[in-house]
């Protein structure tokens, strides 16, 4: 985990602004979703990312009813069928 030396004060909501340098360089915008989780005494959030439930990828993903699958196991499952 790398210290970025940005501090922030949590306000009357219990909100936390996240820094603009670091939204642009973990390519975060406006309205996505994060999943918030703890580890000990630390709290860490990531960004919620489509991935493939078969090897968890999330590059080159598809839909298919509702659950996403990335072009190498779509591969594979059609080689299998063959």
């Amino acid at each position: 985990m790398k210290k970025t030396g940005v501090y922030r004060r949590v306000d009357e909501l219990g909100r936390i602004v996240i820094p603009k340098e670091i939204r642009d360089s973990q390519e975060i915008n406006i309205k996505d979703p994060m999943e918030i989780y703890t580890d000990g005494n630390t709290i860490i959030l990531r960004k919620v990312e489509d991935s493939c439930i078969f090897c968890g990828r999330t590059k080159d993903i598809s839909k298919f009813n509702d659950k996403t699958i990335c072009s190498k196991c779509i591969e594979s499952i059609i080689a299998i069928k063959q």
